[in-house]
């Protein structure tokens, strides 16, 4: 009995000695979390990937804000613009700026045609009135040559060199999955360094 009184008063002091004196300190960091993460959370919803890479975006931009004004590691400032670039990869991935981005190298009207008497249903046909498509290709050669070669074929449809808006959305789609790759790769080699 007296071994257990022993036991329980060591571990209300070591409870006290290691978080119990810091207690009202961890409470108010909590409350400011609480308050900082709000707008993120209100706006989650499970369904789909947009959702999980904004968390992680909003948490490595407070990483990189916190570490990097803090400066307490030698690499604290690299770590921290390294942080910075996952963020606005992750941004660019969430916007899909890459998949995309071979949009703005054409134009096309979309015409929405009735399918029947009443003109409730309708069909959509596009006509392309201009395309610039070969500016797009110089700015991704290497994309270019893969998908000619055949070794990018997301649609397993067969690419000649005349189809353009096809070459296109394939080396969109490319790049959209290269930017996420991207991503985790900067992670995984990164973020066990991360911490301050």
């Amino acid at each position: 009995m007296k071994r257990e009184k022993i036991n329980v008063f060591y571990k209300i002091y070591l409870w006290w000695r290691f978080d119990g004196k810091y207690y009202h300190k961890n409470f108010i960091h909590g409350v400011k979390n609480l308050w900082r993460w709000f707008p993120t959370i209100w706006k989650d919803r499970d369904w789909d990937d947009q959702f999980i890479f904004e968390i992680i975006r909003v948490k490595v931009q407070n990483q990189s804000k916190y570490i990097g004004e803090r400066d307490f590691h030698v690499s604290a400032k690299r770590d921290a613009e390294i942080m910075r670039t996952v963020a606005k990869l992750i941004k660019l991935q969430q916007d899909d700026f890459y998949g995309m981005e071979y949009m703005d190298y054409h134009d096309t009207k979309i015409d929405f045609i009735p399918t029947d008497e009443t003109k409730k249903w309708f069909s959509m046909e596009d006509t392309q009135l201009s395309e610039n498509f070969d500016d797009y290709f110089k700015k991704y050669p290497r994309q270019y040559k893969r998908v000619m070669s055949g070794e990018i074929n997301r649609f397993n449809r067969p690419i000649e060199e005349k189809d353009k808006k096809l070459i296109a959305m394939e080396i969109a789609h490319e790049n959209h999955e290269r930017c996420r790759n991207l991503i985790f790769k900067i992670m995984n080699n990164h973020v066990e360094r991360w911490w301050d």
